[in-house]
């Protein structure tokens, strides 16, 4: 199990946040604890998610939502999950143009806009269980891009730790309860 190589998607972030989160639960448990895991089980998290994606449904999963738009997925394998979204993220209506694959995600330079690298993967850890990990890194595209960043770093640094606290943690519990 290794971990992605970002910087192939988002070399430079102007944003960055990382979390992982240690489970006495199995690699191959932790993931899929993860994937089924519904927003509603995340808390806060989930309804930050809902409230910048609207329509999403509180029991629709973290697997099928980075896997469906305004996602696209960029790398995926057992254990790891890569995704992108592109558009201007700073705004309140949903402004995320779909991309139909890795190549548009790539080459998608928009001046005013942003590129959001979701990676998500399970480690194996110590005495047989699994880390799972999330990165999430955010380039900016032109100046307007940067101001829009600038405009919501904020907020990303104020609940950036959901990721971990809510979202991981709520996977490594439902791990290891078996469910």
């Amino acid at each position: 199990m290794f971990a992605p190589e970002l910087d192939r998607w988002v070399a430079r972030p102007a944003l960055h946040v990382a979390a992982r989160r240690a489970s006495s639960a199995s690699p191959q448990r932790l993931w899929q604890a993860a994937l089924e895991l519904p927003l509603s089980e995340t808390r806060l998290l989930g309804r930050l998610i809902r409230w910048r994606i609207p329509g999403t449904p509180a029991t629709v999963s973290f697997g099928a939502l980075f896997s469906e738009p305004p996602f696209v997925v960029l790398q995926e394998r057992e254990g790891l999950l890569v995704c992108g979204l592109v558009g201007r993220i700073w705004t309140l209506r949903r402004d995320y143009p779909q991309l139909r694959g890795p190549r548009e995600f790539q080459r998608f330079h928009e001046p005013g806009s942003a590129r959001v690298v979701f990676a998500h993967w399970v480690e194996r850890g110590e005495c047989g269980g699994g880390t799972l990990v999330s990165e999430t890194r955010v380039e900016a595209v032109g100046l307007r891009g940067q101001l829009g960043v600038a405009a919501v770093a904020p907020l990303v640094r104020r609940f950036g730790g959901l990721v971990g606290s809510d979202g991981l943690a709520a996977a490594v519990r439902r791990a290891e309860a078996g469910g």
